[in-house]
Formats: structure tokens, C-alpha cells, sequence
């Protein structure tokens, strides 16, 4: 009995290196995540899965999810977050209500609110004193997009450009710069991760120009390239709200440039008042 015990044991530790031999750089984490049904099994392993990268298996009767991933890739911090999003609370991200309201009858677990005392013991493993300062601060409501406040400044950029406002446009690139560099990298998305590195130091060197100067010209010199990049970053992962991505034919002496907009109305950032109207929607990003 006891060697088929032992046999046994080695077939589940030979399947579980097989089921994560894809995965490089492979660091595994437990982590206690809440749910309580197989459909919320499903649910919660659905969420953490990214080919290559990362998977998890949840146990229903522990709460407990095994998380492996690639350290270079992505981190359990932006898993975490990935599953909160999916609707299901967990020690360092709270799934938003909308997110929760759509989980099925059966996966409606008891909530725990963000000040319960109870929720972090429950949740962090954590008596309350003794658990950190930190760990406590980083229950917090799950942000389904980590770049909301770089495209909140882009567009407060973009509408000072339109009111051909030098002053209000380096004022706003001061914002945008601020965004920029607040951006954390292990939230993202991998295919916005990738394309995060190899834009985001042309990003930052557009803003700052903007940033230092008053000169309209100048700014939308450097808005037509920061519009290029932003777009690129923006269309790697699907926005929460619908973003236009318009094209002016008349910008950059006839060579036309484009910028991002979060309403339908064309109002040209490259020319303001004098041409207002002038340009298309030629994508909708959604």
C-alpha cells in the first residue's frame, strides 16, 4: 500500500513538471484566492492561463490556487489582477462589482469588503496585527486598465492642441509626463508589455518637448509622433471605451498625421479653429 502511495505521488510531482515544462524562468506561488464552485475552478484557472507564460490550478475545498509563471514575462501581481478582473477576489486585488455581477449563481462567494478586518485574515493569511502596513494597502479594487491615466493626460494634451493653447499644452504634457513614468510594467498586459518597451522611450521624449516649449509648431511636431506611438501601445490590448483614431490629410505640410480621441467628432489638434472639422475617423479602437 505504502509504495503505491509513493507511486502514486510520483505521477502527480512527473505531471505537474510536464504541465509547466513550457513555461521558462518558472517561479510557483500559493495563493488564496476566493471562489466556490468547479465553475469558478474554471474561471479563475481561465484567467491566469497565458500560453507559455502562466497557469494556476485551484483547489475548490482550500481556496488555494498553485500560480506558476515566467518571471521575465509577467509577475503575479499582474496575474492577480487578471483574476480579480475575472471576478474573483483575491489577497491583493478586489474584482470589481461589475465583474462579479456577471459570475454565475453558483460561483456567488461571500464577499469581503476592503476595510473588513475579517477579510485579512482570511485573505492575506495575516492576523490583522500582525499583518503589514503594505500587504493591507495592496487590497485594492482591481483598475481593468493600467494605461487609463497616460491616455486621461494624452487627451488633455490633445484638447489644449485644439484650442491652440501653447501655454495649457506644455502645462498638460507636464501631466502626461507624470503618467508616463508611473506606468508599471508588471500590470500590463504581455502583448502591451512588449510593445510598452519599445515605444516608451519615444514616448517620453515627445511629451517632454512638448513640455518645454510654447511653441504650437513645435508641440504638434511632437504630438504627431507621441499620436503614432500612443496608438500603437493602445490598440495592443482592447480599451474599455471606444477610442477614434483620426487622420488629418493637411497636417505635416500635406503628409497628413493622425491622433487618438475619446469622442467621434472630428475637432484637428493640428490646426484648431482654423480648420476644425478637418479629418476623418479612419479607426475605431474597442
Amino acid at each position: 500500500m505504502k509504495s503505491i502511495k509513493i507511486l502514486i505521488a510520483m505521477l502527480l510531482l512527473l505531471s505537474t513538471v510536464l504541465a509547466y515544462a513550457d513555461i521558462k524562468n518558472v517561479t510557483t506561488e500559493q495563493v488564496k484566492i476566493a471562489g466556490s464552485c468547479a465553475q469558478c475552478k474554471e474561471g479563475i484557472e481561465t484567467a491566469a492561463f497565458e500560453k507559455n507564460i502562466s497557469r494556476a490550478i485551484w483547489d475548490k475545498e482550500t481556496k488555494v490556487a498553485t500560480i506558476s509563471y515566467d518571471t521575465k514575462k509577467t509577475s503575479l501581481d499582474a496575474i492577480l489582477k487578471k483574476i480579480a478582473l475575472a471576478g474573483y477576489d483575491n489577497k491583493r486585488y478586489l474584482a470589481p462589482d461589475n465583474a462579479y455581477a456577471k459570475l454565475g449563481e453558483c460561483c456567488r462567494y461571500e464577499r469581503i469588503g476592503k476595510n473588513d478586518l475579517a477579510v485579512q485574515k482570511e485573505m492575506t493569511g495575516h492576523d490583522h496585527n500582525t499583518a503589514s502596513k503594505e500587504s493591507e494597502e495592496k487590497v485594492i479594487s482591481a483598475d481593468p486598465d493600467p494605461l487609463k491615466p497616460v491616455l486621461d493626460a494624452y487627451y488633455e494634451v490633445k484638447d489644449a492642441l485644439v484650442s491652440s493653447d501653447g501655454n495649457a499644452a506644455a502645462a498638460k504634457a507636464t501631466n502626461l509626463v507624470k503618467a508616463l513614468k508611473a506606468v508599471k510594467m508588471d500590470e500590463l498586459g504581455s502583448d502591451q508589455h512588449m510593445v510598452w518597451m519599445k515605444v516608451m522611450k519615444d514616448l517620453n521624449f515627445d511629451a517632454e518637448h512638448i513640455e518645454e516649449t510654447k511653441d504650437l509648431g513645435h508641440q504638434r511636431d511632437h504630438f504627431s509622433s507621441l499620436s503614432e506611438n500612443m496608438y500603437k501601445l493602445i490598440k495592443s490590448a482592447k480599451p474599455t471605451q471606444p477610442i477614434y483614431y483620426q487622420h488629418c490629410p493637411m497636417a505635416k505640410e500635406g503628409k497628413g498625421a493622425n491622433w487618438l480621441s475619446q469622442v467621434s467628432a472630428i475637432k484637428n489638434p493640428y490646426y484648431g479653429a482654423q480648420m476644425l472639422n478637418c479629418g476623418k475617423t479612419t479607426k475605431t479602437l474597442k
